[in-house]
């Protein structure tokens, strides 16, 4: 897999260049490729949402192809768009979501964090709260949105929002859950090393 560490970028940058992999990725132009970046403030939501927008947000919002309802990304927050083939992966939309997030909480592990799912809900929880959201598309097999980890972001932006349907105090970050400060580039370096081995290879008949 190649992993392409993008830093602080605006989302429709970041948005654009994935449909432009999602594309070269079917014709077999690159291999699966996993963007990681931050983003500039801003709210997303999934296409199918039934969460009203609330008024006089005070950072854009964009309406994207990914599952799920309204949430936030900042600077702080290691956001990741794996462009991969499902299907050489042996994975289906819902076993790769699973995927992501078994992949996610062993990341997480060698930082001192003990990430946990909860029934009903995807994403990544530490005590009750959700330190990691997933939303994703697929587009001929070949999936892209992603992931995001709230490292050191600023939770405040939460507020205005019921992310994923949400209470805004149900965020936590990082480096409340550790009790020390944490980087963006040092769970960076985790996923990277650990994203690659992402669902499993077809065995041979």
């Amino acid at each position: 897999m190649e992993v392409r560490s993008l830093g602080l970028r605006p989302y429709v940058e970041v948005w654009e260049l994935q449909r432009e992999l999602v594309g070269r990725r079917q014709r077999g132009e690159i291999p699966d490729t996993l963007l990681l970046c931050e983003h500039e403030p801003v709210y997303t939501r999934g296409e199918a949402s039934k969460a009203p927008v609330p008024p006089s947000l005070p950072h854009p919002i964009h309406t994207v192809e990914r599952g799920g309802d309204i949430t936030y990304h900042g600077p702080g927050q290691l956001v990741g768009y794996p462009i991969l083939d499902l299907a050489s992966r042996g994975l289906r939309p819902r076993s790769y979501l699973r995927a992501i997030e078994a992949s996610l909480r062993d990341c997480l592990t060698p930082l001192g964090v003990r990430a946990d799912t909860i029934r009903g809900f995807t994403g990544l929880w530490c005590g009750g709260r959700k330190i990691a959201s997933i939303g994703v598309a697929v587009k001929g097999a070949i999936s892209y949105h992603g992931f995001s980890i709230n490292v050191r972001c600023d939770l405040t932006a939460f507020a205005a929002i019921h992310p994923c349907n949400l209470q805004p105090d149900q965020m936590t970050t990082l480096e409340r859950v550790l009790g020390r400060p944490v980087t963006v580039s040092e769970v960076e370096r985790a996923v990277a090393a650990g994203f690659a081995a992402l669902g499993r290879a077809p065995q041979p008949a």
